[in-house]
């Protein structure tokens, strides 16, 4: 295949151009890894000062990249089963459409089979807390690694298989992007693998692992972890039941596949989105049965499906603001803090960065659909004034 340095003639930089591209890489990795030692400290301030620091032996258990890899290869190996149906993905620039295994379901029920014989068998799943520091730079090393390889192989794709956003040719902005918009092995499809498989399953095994440390610790799961541990597990495996709909996502739609989405999917998601769990290990919270039941009801919305066709809907949610399925993303993280009491900032650090990432992708939304759909999303925006919330924003 011929080498390809052409690039986008309208690339529109994003993420704060090239500035963000060096950026995000060297503070998101940092913000991982702060959380992380924050949520271990008794303290557990976000806005400690000196900030927490582990001790450097900490950082590293050579139990971890043995963890890492085999947890990607074990996933991988669930992909490649012959389980579930194939779809088609959306027409790309050439005018074919990729092939994409309906599997992860599967994946998720075939992991919580491996975790109870893990269990019957004595294996000490808690130790996953001591564990989280080095997996979280491992996972940060293998995501480094992969976005190398795949800005490397993108040069020798085909034009057609670039993504505009990605193929600027400044180097920095697009090893952050992400050159090629499908990187394949084979028919084994990179980014839609890393997009719900290691890390979204990942980050339930983590809460489990906090869920079992807890019960080392206290000889019971307090009612705040369960529910927290709740939560989460069906948020994923509505996600994972739903699969077929993330073809139909930004993320696998537009977005190239570099070291934004590497990282997300692989460091981020799994470390970050774990917190609550982690926290409630070193923070117990009691919880009352009236309470519990508040929060239950929080979480407990009506899932809303995105339109995907021509027509623009302005009746029920969607006539109330233009990202309803956004609002309850946000009703829910709150649902899932809410555990952790009140006392510490650290449990609703999700809810925050939650916000600000929606009220980011909102505004991507709004220039992808003002370009796609021209006088009638502007017709649209003023029968549907509101974006997230309510008569606010």
């Amino acid at each position: 295949m011929k080498f390809n340095k052409q690039k986008s003639p309208q690339a529109e930089k994003e993420f704060g151009g090239t500035l963000g591209a060096t950026c995000i890489p060297v503070f998101l990795p940092l913000t991982v890894l702060y959380l992380l030692c924050v949520c271990r400290s008794p303290v557990a301030s976000v806005l400690q000062w000196p900030p927490v620091l582990p001790p450097t032996a900490q950082l590293w258990d050579p139990l971890a990249p043995v963890l890492i890899l085999g947890w990607m290869a074990l996933q991988s190996f669930f992909y490649l089963l012959p389980m579930g149906k194939l779809s088609e993905g959306m027409v790309l620039k050439d005018g074919s459409r990729l092939k994409y295994p309906i599997n992860g379901f599967y994946a998720l029920c075939s992991t919580a089979v491996l975790l109870t014989l893990s269990l019957w068998l004595g294996m000490p799943l808690g130790y996953l807390f001591e564990l989280l520091l080095p997996l979280a730079v491992c996972a940060i090393g293998v995501s480094f690694l992969l976005s190398l390889y795949l800005y490397i192989c993108s040069f020798w794709a085909p034009h057609h298989a670039l993504a505009q956003g990605g193929n600027t040719g400044n180097p920095l902005y697009d090893f952050f992007m992400g050159r090629e918009l499908n990187p394949r092995i084979g028919s084994f499809d990179l980014k839609y693998f890393c997009e719900l498989r290691p890390g979204l399953i990942g980050w339930v095994v983590i809460n489990f692992g906090m869920l079992m440390k807890e019960v080392e610790l206290r000889d019971s799961a307090s009612l705040a972890m369960i529910l927290v541990n709740g939560f989460q597990l069906l948020y994923v495996a509505d996600a994972l039941w739903n699969e077929e709909a993330v073809l139909t996502t930004m993320d696998i739609v537009h977005d190239g596949f570099g070291f934004m989405l590497v990282f997300g999917d692989l460091a981020w998601v799994p470390f970050t989105y774990s917190l609550q769990a982690a926290f409630l290990v070193v923070h117990p919270q009691s919880l009352s049965p009236l309470g519990a039941t508040a929060i239950v009801t929080l979480n407990d919305l009506e899932t809303i499906a995105t339109a995907t066709g021509k027509r623009l809907l302005v009746s029920g949610w969607w006539g109330l603001v233009r990202h309803p399925n956004y609002l309850g993303d946000l009703l829910m993280a709150l649902a899932w803090s809410l555990p952790c009491g009140f006392n510490h900032l650290l449990p609703y650090f999700y809810v925050v960065y939650f916000t600000v990432l929606l009220i980011h992708r909102e505004a991507r939304d709004e220039r992808h659909c003002r370009a796609k759909y021209g006088l009638a999303w502007d017709s649209y925006c003023r029968r549907v004034p509101y974006r997230i919330f309510p008569y606010i924003y």
